[in-house]
């Protein structure tokens, strides 16, 4: 058994599942295609659609952006603390405030993208408001739906297919929703959101269950009453955590900088033609759910743990020879693409993974994992901010602008988009060495 793998016996509250079968695996995972789905027009296509068709201005939209998604971040781990009280009451309990969170989704992000009027003043006023109720609905149902898997048990290799079902189809999701609103147009696209929702929350409803007991009380045992008001703050409470949180957020800001900067990297250092983005696009979330199979394979030989820092030096490596491309080695990036698509798989599948195995381990404690995954989410939105927030004033600082080829302001981007990921990859891989062992994540 892999050092990080969960005896069915350490968690005498949740049965562990044993395999997850197909169809087990595609009801829980489902509804991870629109939460994807969802999510890329919302971050890509929102701004240039107000900013096209309404004449909102780039700056205040930009500002208010800004706003609407730190607003965003801060509510994760209530909405976490939420998510515990619900699944301290039931199952059914979960399903229901799911569905509700599924029709609020659909909704604001059709109302978003057809505003009743046009006027500039309501639309600051109708766009920020269905921001919000789209974020939130958006995050408290990523939360319930990561908290029901996580709570399913399991060892390693069984939690680690558990989030692969889930961010495998987040891929397809991901791949459906960069085609669909320009093969078939906005109302088609809503409307696929809303079907994709409904088979989502139906799937879900008819998969494995969690089954919660508390703990057995015994003399000299903690009072397990603390655990049903469990604090916000108490996963900090956890070294497991904190040592997991640590890797994950210095490993997500360095997989985060090349998603910023990537198609500056296309179009000023590579000069690639216009055309080619979407392929290169294609090609890294192809190549991303077709490595998810070996890198279940690779949990079941190393465990979870090497299994991960084997993608974090696949990345390094990737990218390191990324340093050394210029104009007119658009092949050369396919093959970038592909071998850095292949490494996010681990990135995708096993950090939850671990994350899980974390929350079983905590035997003293009744099932709390929205509490977990609300900090968790909290700090995968941080990761996306710290790295457009750093990577794009450094680049202005030491010359680079868009559009340009002055041979130092391209020798900034190379490193912003190259070596500063591989630095911190290394960081976070470096850690996750020294950690595992005394922390047994």
């Amino acid at each position: 058994m892999t050092p990080d793998a969960l005896p069915t016996k350490a968690r005498p509250d949740t049965p562990a599942l044993l395999t997850v079968p197909w169809r087990q695996g595609l009801r829980y995972g489902l509804l991870g295609l629109p939460l994807a789905f969802v999510a890329l027009p919302l971050y890509v296509l929102l701004p240039n659609y107000y900013a096209r068709n309404f004449a909102v201005p780039l700056a205040g939209l930009g500002l208010l952006l800004l706003g609407v998604r730190l607003l965003d971040a801060l509510i994760d781990p209530p909405l976490g603390r939420w998510a515990d009280a619900l699944f301290a009451r039931s199952n059914a309990t979960v399903l229901l405030w799911g569905g509700l969170a599924a029709l609020l989704l659909g909704a604001s992000f059709a109302a978003l993208f057809f505003p009743p009027e046009r006027s500039l003043p309501f639309l600051w006023f109708w766009a920020g408001g269905c921001l919000m109720l789209c974020y939130a609905a958006f995050s408290a149902l990523t939360i319930l739906h990561q908290s029901w898997g996580a709570l399913l048990g399991g060892d390693a290799v069984v939690r680690s297919r558990i989030v692969a079902w889930r961010e495998g189809l987040g891929l397809a999701g991901v791949i459906l929703a960069s085609v669909s609103p320009v093969a078939f147009g906005l109302p088609v696209t809503v409307g696929l959101l809303w079907l994709a929702l409904a088979l989502g929350w139906l799937a879900w409803s008819r998969a494995p269950r969690p089954v919660h007991r508390a703990p057995p009380f015994h003399a000299g045992a903690k009072d397990p009453a603390p655990t049903r008001g469990l604090a916000l703050l108490a996963p900090w409470a956890v070294p497991e955590f904190r040592a997991l949180l640590a890797v994950f957020m210095l490993n997500g800001i360095a997989t985060a900088l090349p998603a910023t900067l990537l198609l500056f990297f296309v179009q000023d250092r590579l000069q690639a033609p216009a055309e080619m983005e979407a392929g290169f696009l294609a090609v890294y979330f192809v190549a991303a759910a077709l490595a998810l199979g070996p890198c279940l394979r690779a949990v079941g030989r190393w465990g979870l743990e090497r299994s991960w820092l084997a993608g974090m030096l696949l990345a390094v490596a990737v990218f390191a020879f990324a340093a050394q491309l210029g104009a007119g080695d658009s092949p050369a990036f396919v093959v970038v693409c592909a071998l850095s698509g292949a490494a996010m798989a681990a990135d995708l599948a096993l950090p939850s993974a671990l994350l899980a195995g974390v929350i079983a381990r905590q035997v003293d404690l009744a099932p709390a994992s929205g509490s977990y995954f609300g900090w968790w989410n909290l700090a995968s939105k941080l990761n996306l901010a710290l790295a457009a927030g750093t990577a794009l004033p450094l680049l202005s600082a030491f010359g680079y602008s868009p559009g340009s080829r002055d041979p130092q302001g391209l020798q900034a981007l190379t490193w912003a988009y190259c070596l500063l990921p591989c630095a911190l990859k290394l960081l976070a891989a470096g850690l996750l060495y020294l950690l595992l062992p005394r922390r047994r994540l």
